[in-house]
């Protein structure tokens, strides 16, 4: 499209977001918010302020160390998140669901807030659980059997990669093709043309948010396409373990905070620059979105003005990359 290409964002933010059922999530500076379009088609707003883990212990927030941590504290707002925008669209709502005999149960001994954050940290730990299991476990153990008929480390570390990118790509377009999920997708569209109309130093209207491209340099899914792709050359430097099943499984999970590490600091190297080797690191993520992102119509759009508008600072230019 000629309008993406005539694009070319003033400034980077350090707003983000994450598209919810019916709404949006945007983190800015210092506050989170939430933005719903309930089924009565009004906007359900909800505002924090950010609890960040490196305000409590610094040395979390040093190089090397902030990736792991932020990669965990970003999925349990994106989980809260998630569940808060879903108790507007119960699966049945002629017959209100009643509460487990777990959830009564919880509620009961812990409380709404303490059930509330047991129910996130299981579904954080599941969440990752899958995560490992499909992405690194299955191509691990996928590529295992090979080594009766190939004996070099360094090729079978590249067929491994190339099972998991395999399957990456086949769990995005299988997620794509979900009508729930379609319409999550829009909103991602939204939040990502928001935050590029915003970074084009234009008013947020929903005309000019809508001239926006839909493929942001800095999405998540480019995120875990760098995580693949870093992961590819990290087992490969760590070749060890093809004579032993477990022993090549224990290595790839105790490599993965280094993985998310060093895909972090690229992450914000790409956020602060923009040259030849940025958008050669960007380009794989950007395509991957073709299936990520869908284009919104007006009503997201103003969900997604609506948030980034709440976590905005007051000072100009506090947000900026």
């Amino acid at each position: 499209m000629a309008e993406e290409k005539n694009c070319c964002p003033k400034f980077k933010t350090t707003c983000g977001g994450q598209a919810l059922i019916e709404g949006i999530m945007m983190r800015g500076p210092s506050t989170e918010a939430i933005v719903v379009r309930k089924p009565d088609g009004e906007l359900e707003v909800k505002v924090e302020e950010l609890k960040l883990v490196k305000t409590r212990h610094p040395w979390l927030g040093l190089p090397f160390l902030r990736g792991p941590v932020n990669f965990v504290d970003s999925m349990v707002h994106g989980v809260k998140a998630l569940m808060y925008s879903a108790e507007f669209y119960p699966e049945d709502e002629e017959t209100p669901e009643e509460p487990s005999k777990l959830d009564a149960w919880m509620e009961k001994h812990l409380g709404s807030e303490a059930a509330m954050n047991v129910v996130v940290t299981l579904s954080v730990i599941l969440g990752l659980g899958f995560s490992i299991l499909l992405f690194f476990v299955l191509p691990t153990l996928i590529t295992g059997l090979l080594t009766r008929l190939i004996d070099h480390r360094l090729v079978l570390s590249l067929i491994e990669g190339v099972v998991r990118m395999a399957i990456f790509f086949c769990y995005i377009i299988l997620m794509s093709k979900i009508k729930d999920m379609k319409r999550v997708f829009r909103y991602h569209g939204a939040e990502h043309q928001t935050i590029f109309c915003y970074e084009s130093g234009l008013p947020l209207t929903v005309e000019n948010v809508r001239k926006m491209p839909r493929h942001h340099p800095r999405c998540g899914t480019s995120f875990l396409f760098v995580i693949m792709a870093v992961a590819i050359v990290i087992h490969a430097v760590l070749g060890v373990g093809w004579d032993n099943t477990w022993l090549r499984l224990g290595v790839r999970l105790l490599s993965l905070p280094l993985i998310v590490s060093i895909t972090y600091e690229i992450n914000r190297f790409v956020g602060r620059h923009d040259n030849w080797l940025t958008k050669l690191l960007t380009a794989p993520g950007l395509w991957l979105q073709n299936w990520t992102t869908a284009e919104p119509d007006d009503s997201m759009i103003e969900v997604g003005i609506r948030a980034l508008s709440e976590v905005l600072p007051e000072e100009e230019g506090a947000d900026a990359w």
